[in-house]
């Protein structure tokens, strides 16, 4: 893609993002709305902005025959990470609730006979048997009910099964001994920016996937930001095992 086209598309999803998500419909339609006009330039955009991803994904279980489900999978990029690891998987349901979102990942899918790709709410949906592996890649914080969401992958999870999560954060004003400490501008300011588009950053999400799943892997870090070097983001890769 040219470079002239490439700041087009971009300027398109900045000002889409200057727009915010709306307030006045169900969580679907806000989905939609906000996505929609941004869902042709969605992966080259985030792919500057979704740090932590090939890296949660690689130390998922993706054993042959494995059972696997991505929860707000949006356009199914995600499974471009698994690399040689897709062709011994035994299955991939993608869920989402973003219409224009899965007309992307439908196209992946169809190179693929394994990926299975649904609309559905990732709070309420579930798989027609136990599955290895759940993970949410920069999703879990755009779940209003995000509790239910957390629980609602425990439930479908085997036992000794994985739940892999990548997302924006912050900690709490005193955070767990061994874990990052953010000064009170970064725990202000991120939540403040981000809630404008619908991300709602709450320290309990990833102290709630601590308590849930003691036996984990957790890697704070912070990443670039498009066009505004001089920022950077919190973000943390979780994969944590499901007691047998």
């Amino acid at each position: 893609m040219r470079l002239p086209d490439v700041l087009r598309g971009d300027m398109g999803v900045i000002a889409q993002l200057l727009r915010g998500m709306p307030q006045h419909a169900d969580h679907a339609q806000r989905l939609s709305t906000f996505y929609a006009p941004q869902a042709a330039q969605y992966d080259r955009f985030r792919e500057r902005l979704l740090r932590g991803r090939a890296e949660m994904i690689a130390q998922l279980p993706l054993f042959s025959g494995a059972r696997v489900v991505e929860l707000g999978a949006g356009t199914g990029r995600n499974v471009d990470f698994f690399g040689t690891a897709v062709e011994r998987i035994g299955s991939i349901q993608l869920v989402d609730l973003c219409e224009p979102l899965l007309v992307q990942a439908r196209e992946r899918a169809s190179r693929q006979a394994k990926i299975q790709v649904i609309c559905a709410d990732a709070t309420t949906w579930r798989p027609g048997q136990a599955v290895d592996c759940v993970y949410l890649s920069y999703s879990l914080s755009m779940i209003p009910d995000w509790r239910r969401a957390i629980r609602n992958a425990l439930s479908m999870l085997k036992p000794g099964g994985v739940l892999g999560v990548v997302d924006f954060y912050i900690s709490a004003r005193r955070a767990l001994p061994g874990c990052v400490q953010h000064g009170a501008v970064t725990r202000s300011f991120w939540p403040r920016w981000f809630r404008h588009d619908g991300v709602r950053l709450d320290p309990e999400q990833l102290l709630t996937l601590r308590e849930q799943l003691p036996d984990h892997e957790l890697v704070e870090c912070r990443g670039a930001v498009p066009y505004l070097p001089l920022l950077r983001v919190p973000y943390f890769t979780f994969v944590g095992r499901k007691p047998r």
